[in-house]
């Protein structure tokens, strides 16, 4: 898995929120899970993976940071992701998993930047259901990366809120590739979704101004309610399905500056 150009943009989607990132000649990796399916506690409760890993942490190379949206919750986390961004060279996450993880770990708050190489990385709000859950499922956050000449990039992590959202878009109106990570998860310790539903990520996409968007997320566990397949439907649905981008596993999505914002 090669580098990107220092003007190119390659998204490499690997199953679940794992995305390998090429940005501005830096590689990113999103969220590394690289366990097979099985049962996975959490708490007092178990989560099911329903498929196997597309790729093993060995196949990804060196990356120069992970993104952590968080590190309470396998199906963003797991044991060999675990290892891999304990020993990964830098994982920008929030502060509390910073504190929880070993290895070169800086947490941040939502607002707060950290520069890789030319990369600026902002953390931005995420919330991880609705509102008022926060204490249920934990801090969690999403990233914009900047670059000279290169086109803004939105991560959500996983959020539930298209207030959030708007958030994003009133600092960043600008943004022109969007990761979007979806499945209308449920769990029974909250009265609503953890993540976006499939129309929500139709109305984050406006909101967002229309950039490329690139579905993460959507498929791979039991607690998903909706899948990749409905997030595809409703962007077909509203007239914008040419904004989304391939989310074959494993296969790269090269963009560049001239990104077309629909």
């Amino acid at each position: 898995m090669t580098r990107t150009s220092a003007h190119a943009v390659s998204l490499t989607p690997l199953g679940g929120p794992t995305v390998l990132i090429g940005f501005a000649g830096h590689r990113f990796l999103v969220d590394p899970t690289f366990d097979p399916a099985g049962d996975y506690p959490v708490g007092s409760r178990v989560l099911t993976k329903t498929s196997d890993a597309i790729v093993s942490a060995d196949e990804i190379g060196p990356v120069d940071a992970v993104l952590l949206s968080h590190d309470q919750h396998p199906d963003n986390l797991d044991r060999a992701g675990r290892v891999f961004a304990e020993n990964a060279p830098l994982v920008l996450t929030t502060r509390l998993a910073a504190g929880r993880l070993r290895g070169r770990c800086r947490g941040l708050l939502p607002g707060e930047r950290a520069d890789v190489g030319s990369v600026t990385v902002t953390a931005v709000p995420a919330q991880h259901g609705p509102d008022g859950t926060e204490d249920k499922t934990g801090p969690v956050i999403g990233f914009v990366l900047e670059a000279p000449d290169a086109p803004t990039l939105y991560i959500s992590g996983d959020n539930a809120s298209l207030d959030v959202v708007r958030a994003v878009a009133d600092r960043f109106p600008e943004i022109e590739i969007a990761i979007l990570f979806g499945g209308a998860a449920r769990s029974p310790l909250v009265d609503g979704f953890l993540t976006l539903t499939s129309s929500e990520a139709v109305e984050a996409a406006a909101i967002l101004g229309h950039p490329r968007v690139l579905a993460a997320h959507t498929d791979g566990w039991a607690h998903f309610t909706q899948d990749g397949s409905s997030f595809r439907a409703a962007f077909e649905e509203a007239g914008i399905g040419p904004l989304l981008l391939d989310t074959s596993p494993g296969v790269p999505v090269h963009l560049d500056r001239s990104v077309q914002q629909g």
